[in-house]
């Protein structure tokens, strides 16, 4: 079962609004092979802003 863990790894998601918030979640990385960006909701500013993948 090695091998499903390399396809699909897990990834924290940060704030670009510098407070500090991550989200983690699972990427496919034959799909998405770059750094993945999603617009989620941050709690701590109370908005809707962009997570990067952070390694």
């Amino acid at each position: 079962m090695a091998k499903a863990q390399d396809i699909r790894p897990i990834v924290k998601l940060k704030s670009t609004a510098g407070s500090g918030y991550t989200y983690v979640t699972r990427k496919n990385r034959r799909n998405n092979p770059d750094r993945m960006v999603l617009k989620k909701y941050d709690p701590v500013v109370r908005k809707h802003v962009d997570f990067r993948e952070e390694r």
